[in-house]
């Protein structure tokens, strides 16, 4: 999702934070109005926890099959191992 835009409501003592990308695609973010001073906070308090709940290193959201895979770059057409990962 590439993001184009970001729309911050503050109703009922709550913040609610939508983000827009460039598919069409909506996600929403709800955080208590404690967590954010400003709608600025708001928006970066409501990214960091869409990157803490990004499975990184996974394929499809399953764990890695082993070291080699959770390095890989997907690409198994050549013969070199992903970087840091000796033969």
């Amino acid at each position: 999702m590439h993001l184009n835009e970001a729309k911050v409501t503050h109703r009922q003592k709550a913040w609610r934070i939508d983000f827009f990308g460039d598919a069409g695609e909506q996600l929403t973010v709800r955080l208590p109005e404690a967590a954010a001073l400003n709608e600025e906070d708001a928006i970066d308090r409501a990214r960091k926890m869409m990157v803490q709940l990004t499975p990184f290193g996974t394929r499809g959201g399953e764990p890695s099959l082993n070291c080699y895979d959770s390095l890989s770059n997907g690409n198994f057409d050549d013969d070199q191992p992903p970087f840091g990962v000796k033969h």
